[in-house]
């Protein structure tokens, strides 16, 4: 799924549907899409990784159709009660009404969902056992992701990226970059390269550099992304993350 303004920086976002449950909904702009998949390949139910707009946006939708829901309690309050969204997040994937239709709960045995907090704090990532299949939501995104946003917790991400591979997943579907090949060298390779990230940036922290020329010396020059977020999602952001958590 894509808008017209994440096609032109190369944003979209993916759902996968397994077990006859859909895995996250997608953003508010493509609801009329989404409401006509819903229709046409009526799921037994959903299941959401995170609260984040391009996963849990449609949720008021599905609730609607009384489709059974799966998701944590803190990312259904979040969906209940949304943040108030930059301007970039507005064009590329809409504000999400708040949830207000009661929900059919739903949780599965084949399908469990599992906390791994750092990129949001209420995300999950859905495990199916016994295919020994994840589906990562915003877990992974890639091996070397530069930048971050201002909710993002550097460390807790690396436990994250950790405890999921101890998982030994087979196979690995992400939200933006389709399956991953090799799930648990992958998983295993961001983490290590956070964590030495996280520690160099820490080093510098400790030696007074400022935050931007920590990002500079560490992560390199700004991308579209800082530019498009206006610095909401940005390599200097990353550092500001890491020295907030080493306060």
């Amino acid at each position: 799924m894509s808008s017209l303004a994440g096609r032109s920086i190369g944003y979209d976002v993916s759902a996968y549907q397994v077990r006859g449950v859909l895995i996250d909904l997608g953003f508010p702009l493509v609801a009329r899409a989404v409401a006509q998949y819903l229709t046409r390949a009526r799921p037994d139910a959903i299941l959401i990784t995170h609260h984040h707009e391009d996963h849990g946006g449609n949720v008021e939708l599905a609730a609607r159709m009384r489709i059974p829901i799966g998701a944590s309690d803190a990312t259904l309050e979040s969906l209940r009660s949304p943040e108030r969204l930059g301007l970039h997040r507005r064009i590329i994937w809409g504000n999400p009404p708040a949830l207000r239709t009661p929900i059919v709960r739903f949780a599965s045995d084949a399908l469990r969902l599992v906390q791994t907090p750092g990129h949001a704090a209420d995300h999950h990532v859905v495990w199916d056992a016994e295919r020994e299949t994840m589906f990562g939501g915003d877990l992974f995104l890639g091996v070397k992701v530069r930048a971050a946003h201002a909710d993002e917790r550097p460390r807790e991400l690396v436990r994250s990226l950790r405890h999921a591979a101890s998982l030994h997943p087979r196979r690995y579907f992400d939200a933006h970059r389709g399956l991953v090949r090799d799930p648990v060298s992958a998983l295993l390779a961001k983490a290590d390269w956070l964590e030495q990230t996280i520690d160099a940036i820490e080093r510098r922290i400790e030696q007074g550099w400022s935050n931007r020329a920590i990002a500079r010396a560490v992560l390199g020059r700004e991308d579209v992304a800082y530019y498009v977020s206006r610095g909401a999602m940005s390599r200097i952001m990353l550092v500001s993350r890491v020295r907030d958590e080493s306060a």
